[in-house]
């Protein structure tokens, strides 16, 4: 029987190669692989408020929102640039995964018991030191004209996926479930996955047009 970390482990070596191929090709094959997210995730959304209709209407409104801003900042930008957003939110998970299980310490608040300020911690440092890397080689074009505003940057789009992850906790709380769906093993729905990310493309997008 695989423990929690290695469904994790096993749901992440499909989903990362799956997610970086639709990205990287873009266009038609990009388009379908968002719409097919954004109904699932409205779907999750749509469970988990149950008979809540104004909720319900909010929700799928910024989630067609946030979908739209992340398909217009990758069509704006280079794949690199849209990889790069998803790897600072997917480590700041990671981190806080980590430090969370290794430090544990105080909580951080009762929306999400299991978050820790040592797991926030973790989410910020493993963040910035992929921004190292970035900057140190130079794979991306975007922030990299400054090098404090570029770490300023990393950090911001670090506490937004955190805050975002905080947001969908609070209503998975209020509605009793502990995930949003089974679909990935080891880590519940899609909107499990995504919940920090819904909430930083529209913020990156509205940075990169302003």
């Amino acid at each position: 029987m695989f423990n929690e970390f290695e469904k994790r482990l096993f749901s992440s070596a499909i989903l990362i190669p799956t997610t970086f191929f639709f990205i990287i090709q873009g266009s038609f094959l990009f388009i379908i692989f968002l719409s097919s997210i954004f109904l699932l995730t409205s779907y999750e959304w749509f469970k988990m408020i149950k008979k809540n209709n104004l909720l319900k209407i909010l929700g799928i409104t910024f989630l067609m929102f946030s979908f739209y801003a992340a398909f217009k900042f990758r069509e704006d930008n280079n794949f690199k640039d849209f990889l790069f957003i998803i790897i600072i939110c997917v480590l700041t998970d990671v981190g806080g995964y980590i430090f969370g299980k290794l430090f544990k310490g105080p909580k951080l608040t009762k929306i999400s018991p299991k978050k820790t300020y040592a797991g926030v911690f973790g989410g910020f440092l493993f963040s910035l030191i992929a921004g190292l890397f970035v900057y140190e080689y130079k794979y991306i074009d975007l922030f990299l004209y400054n090098g404090f505003y570029f770490f300023i940057i990393i950090l911001f789009i670090s506490l937004i996926s955190q805050i975002g992850d905080l947001i969908i906790s609070y209503f998975k709380r209020k509605a009793k479930i502990k995930d949003t769906g089974k679909i990935l093993p080891g880590h519940g729905g899609l909107l499990d996955r995504i919940d920090g990310m819904i909430f930083v493309f529209p913020i990156c997008y509205l940075i990169t047009i302003s």
